[in-house]
C-alpha cells in the first residue's frame, strides 16, 4: 500500500464514522418521540442519552471498519508476485470445494450462512483471478470494489437505523434476544417484513441514497494502477544510479513503516473500543429503560444479546445454599428432596374429559371488553368469557410465544436467557403432556405456521406430543397463509378434522395443544370475514380475526359428539406488546384466560393473582387427576395455594406478590418494587428497605427451578408419573 493508500484508509474513516454519527443522532432523536410523554429526563440522563450515545456509536463504527481496514491492506501489489498469487488462487478453490460439498461449522449453523459463505468466497476466488491474470483491471477493479464496500457500509449503516425505528415501534426497546431469534428464522422474519412495511420502496430510497453519498464522498479519489510499468522503470533508473535504489529502499521502507504503524494504530483503537462499549453497559442499568436503551447502540445491544443467549443462573444471579433453597421450596409445596416431589392426590376419582388448549398469539387482557376494550374487537371471547370461569389476575412469564409455550407444558419459573424451548436436550422432560399420557390421554400439539420455527417441532415431539404442523395440511386445507402459517380458520379446520378422527378411532381421551398465528404481524387474514379490511394490516384486525376463528371453531365444536366432554382452555401466550417504563411492566403481562366446559365448570371471577404456570395445575385439579408432580405451577384451588406470579424477560426475573415485585438480574442484582394497582393500570415505586424473606423466596424458587430443569433433563428423575 503506497502513501495515497495510506490517505485513502483516513479520509475512508473519518467519512464513515461520520455517517454513523449522524445516523445514530438522528434515531435518538426519532426514538425520543415515541417515548410516552408522562416520562421525563434529568441533565444527567440527557448527557448519557447523547454524549455517551455518540460514544457508543463511535465505538462501534471503529469495530465495524475492519472490514475496510483489511480490504485497504490488502492494496499491495505483493501478493500478486509468483508463486504467492497463485498459492492464494489454489486456497480459495479448495475452500470453495470444502464449503460447497463438505460438512462444516456453516452447514452445523444452518440458515442461509453457508449459502452465504460460499457466495462470498465464489466472489473472492474470481475476483483475486481475475485481478491476478490481468493486471491492467487491477486499478479500475480496486476502485470499483471500494466503492461497493463504502456504498454497503453507508447502506447498512442507514438500514441499521430504519430497523432499530421499527424494532422499537414493535417491542419499545433497542434489539434484543428477539432480534437474534430472528436472525435465524430469515424465511419467517424477512417474510414478514415484506408483508408488513413497503419494504421494496425503502430499499430503493435507501439504495439510491447510498449510491450518492458514495459518490459525492468518493469521487475524487484514484487507485495506483498496478506496478509492472514502474518496476521496469525503476530498474532503469537504479542500473544509470545506484543512490536510487538507496533512496527508493529508504522510500518503501518508510512507506512500508507508516503502513504498519497505521494498522497497529487501528488494531488499538478496535480493542478500546470493544472495552469502551463494554464499560458503558454500566451506565445502561438506571432505573429509567427509556434511558438506558437510547444511550446504548442497537448493533452493540444485538452483539450483547447474541452472546447472553444462555445464562447459567448460579453464575450470573443472587443464590443461597443449595440446602436452604431446597428448604424454603419444600416448605412451599410441602414437597420432598430437591426434585420438589409433590404427592397429587384426590379423594374423588379423576374425570378424564379431553381438554382443547387453545393458546393465542399476542392477546393482551386489554382487547377484552371485561378488561378495557370499547372497539369490541373480541365479541365472541366477550360472551364466552361470562359462559366460563375466567382469570381475571393472570400473568404470562415471558414476552415471547416459546415462553408462553414453556410456561404451560413445564409449568416451570422462566429460565435466565433462552426459552427451555429452544435450548438444547430439551426431550423427556415432566410436562402437562407427560402426566395426561400417564393418564392415558392422546397428546398433539396443532400450530399453523412451520414447527421449525422456535424449536416448536423438536420440542414437542421430544416431549411426547404428535406434533401437527402446516407441513401436514393437505393443498386444499390451506385457504388463506400469510408468512406466519395458515390462517386461524384452516387451523381450526385442521384441528376440528384430527379431533374427529380421534373421537371415532380410539376410546382414549385427547389433549390438544393449539397455537394460533393470525394475530400476529403482517396482520392479514381471507377478506370479508370481519369489518376490518385485511389490507389494513392491523393489530386491532389480527386480534377481531383470531376472535372470529375462535368463535367459528367453538360453534363447530358444539355439534360434535365429543364436545359436551371436554373441557376448552383459552389462553394467551403473551401481550401484544412488551414496551414499558420499567424493566418489567406489569400491564404489559397480564393476559385472559377462560375455562370453557358447560354444564361442568360453573361461570366465575377469579380475581386471585395467578401466574400462567398455574393454569393447567389447576385443570388437573378440576379433573381430580391423582400424580406425581414437580410442577411449580399449583391448583390454585389447593388449600396451599400461595397468590404469586413469575414475570421475566430473558435476564431480569420477576416475582410478584400481591403488593410486591422482585427483580433478580445479571451481576447478582436485586430490586423491588411497590405495587399499586389501578385496574390495568400499575404504579412501581422501588423500595430502599429490601424484604429479605421475599427476596430469599424468588431466589429459591428460580435457582431450584433451574437445577431440576437439568436434573429432568438427565432423566434423573422419574417423568410423567
Amino acid at each position: 500500500m503506497q502513501t495515497k493508500g495510506i490517505r485513502i484508509f483516513g479520509s475512508t474513516f473519518c467519512k464513515l464514522a461520520g455517517i454513523s454519527l449522524a445516523v445514530g443522532l438522528v434515531v435518538r432523536v426519532v426514538l425520543l418521540l415515541q417515548v410516552p410523554n408522562d416520562v421525563t429526563f434529568g441533565a444527567g440522563e440527557w448527557l448519557k442519552i447523547f454524549l455517551l450515545g455518540a460514544v457508543n456509536d463511535l465505538a462501534v463504527a471503529v469495530i465495524s471498519f475492519v472490514f475496510m481496514w483489511l480490504y485497504l491492506s490488502q492494496l499491495s501489489e505483493t501478493k500478486y508476485k509468483k508463486p504467492t498469487g497463485y498459492i492464494i488462487v489454489g486456497i480459495c478453490v479448495l475452500g470453495l470445494i470444502y464449503l460447497t460439498f463438505f460438512n462444516n461449522i456453516l452447514r452445523e449453523y444452518g440458515s442461509v450462512v453457508p449459502k452465504i459463505g460460499i457466495g462470498l468466497l465464489l466472489y473472492e476466488t474470481i475476483s483475486f483471478g481475475l485481478r491476478l491474470f490481468i493486471p491492467s483491471i487491477r486499478a479500475q477493479w480496486s476502485r470499483v470494489v471500494y466503492y461497493i464496500l463504502f456504498a454497503i457500509y453507508v447502506f447498512t449503516t442507514l438500514f441499521n437505523g430504519i430497523g432499530a425505528y421499527f424494532f422499537w415501534d414493535e417491542f419499545g426497546v433497542r434489539y434484543n434476544f428477539i432480534a437474534v431469534d430472528y436472525l435465524i428464522y430469515t424465511n419467517e422474519v424477512v417474510g414478514n417484513i415484506m408483508e408488513s412495511y413497503p419494504m421494496i420502496p425503502l430499499l430503493l430510497v435507501l439504495l439510491t441514497v447510498s449510491g450518492l453519498l458514495t459518490w459525492a464522498f468518493n469521487s475524487h479519489l484514484s487507485f495506483p494502477p498496478a506496478r509492472k510499468s514502474q518496476s521496469l522503470a525503476v530498474i532503469a533508473g537504479l542500473t544509470r544510479n545506484p543512490l536510487n535504489k538507496t533512496r527508493m529502499l529508504i522510500r518503501r521502507w518508510r512507506i512500508k513503516s507508516a503502513m504498519t504503524f497505521v494498522s497497529l494504530v487501528y488494531i488499538l483503537l478496535f480493542v478500546a473500543s470493544y472495552f469502551v462499549l463494554k464499560s458503558n453497559e454500566k451506565f445502561q442499568k438506571s432505573d429509567n429503560v427509556y434511558t438506558n436503551e437510547l444511550q446504548a447502540n442497537s448493533v452493540y445491544k444485538f452483539y450483547t444479546a447474541f452472546i447472553n443467549s444462555e445464562l447459567s443462573y448460579t453464575d450470573f444471579y443472587i443464590t443461597l445454599s443449595d440446602a436452604e433453597a431446597v428448604e424454603i421450596v419444600n416448605s412451599i409445596y410441602h414437597s420432598q428432596g430437591a426434585e420438589n416431589l409433590q404427592t397429587i392426590s384426590d379423594s374423588v376419582s379423576s374425570i378424564k374429559k379431553n381438554i382443547v388448549l387453545i393458546m393465542c398469539e399476542s392477546l393482551s387482557a386489554e382487547f377484552l371488553a371485561r378488561y378495557g376494550d370499547t372497539k369490541n374487537l373480541t365479541p365472541n371471547l366477550n360472551k364466552l368469557i361470562d359462559e366460563s370461569l375466567s382469570f381475571d389476575n393472570l400473568y404470562a412469564t415471558g414476552t415471547r410465544t416459546v415462553r408462553g409455550l414453556e410456561a404451560i407444558t413445564l409449568c416451570l419459573p422462566p429460565s435466565s436467557g433462552e426459552s427451555i424451548v429452544k435450548q438444547p436436550n430439551n426431550a423427556n422432560l415432566f410436562s402437562t403432556g407427560s402426566v395426561l399420557k400417564k393418564q392415558g390421554y392422546t397428546t398433539q400439539f396443532f400450530y399453523g405456521g412451520d414447527g421449525y420455527f422456535d424449536n416448536m417441532t423438536a420440542f414437542f415431539a421430544g416431549n411426547g406430543y404428535e406434533v401437527i404442523d402446516k407441513n401436514q395440511f393437505e393443498k386444499d386445507e390451506i385457504t388463506f397463509s400469510n408468512i406466519w402459517g395458515v390462517c386461524d380458520e384452516d387451523l381450526f379446520a385442521k384441528v376440528l378434522k384430527e379431533l374427529n378422527k380421534n373421537a371415532r378411532n380410539s376410546i382414549k381421551p385427547f389433549f390438544a395443544h393449539i397455537m394460533t398465528t393470525s394475530n400476529h404481524r403482517p396482520f392479514t387474514y381471507p377478506e370479508g370475514k370481519i369489518d376490518i379490511p385485511t389490507d389494513s394490516k392491523s393489530r386491532a384486525g389480527g386480534v377481531k380475526y383470531s376472535d372470529y376463528a375462535i368463535g367459528k371453531f367453538i360453534e363447530h365444536a358444539k355439534k360434535e359428539s365429543w364436545f359436551t366432554n371436554t373441557v376448552f382452555v383459552i389462553i394467551a401466550d403473551h401481550c401484544a406488546s412488551s414496551a414499558g417504563k420499567t424493566s418489567i411492566p406489569l400491564d404489559k403481562y397480564q393476559i385472559p384466560c377462560i375455562v370453557y366446559a358447560p354444564g361442568f365448570v360453573a361461570p366465575k371471577r377469579e380475581t386471585r393473582l395467578v401466574s400462567q404456570i398455574d393454569i393447567m395445575p389447576t385443570i388437573f385439579g378440576r379433573l381430580h387427576l391423582s400424580y406425581n408432580s414437580y410442577f411449580y405451577g399449583k391448583d390454585i384451588y389447593s388449600a396451599d395455594y400461595p397468590e404469586r406470579a413469575f414475570v421475566a424477560t430473558y435476564q431480569n426475573l420477576g416475582y410478584l406478590e400481591p403488593d410486591k415485585l422482585t427483580v433478580l438480574s445479571p451481576v447478582r442484582r436485586v430490586e423491588q418494587f411497590q405495587v399499586t394497582q389501578n385496574g390495568s393500570n400499575f404504579d412501581l415505586s422501588q423500595l430502599e428497605a429490601i424484604d429479605s424473606v421475599a427476596v430469599k423466596t424468588a431466589v429459591a424458587l428460580y435457582q431450584t427451578g433451574t437445577k431440576i430443569l437439568i436434573k429432568q433433563e438427565s432423566n434423573d428423575i422419574p417423568v410423567g408419573n
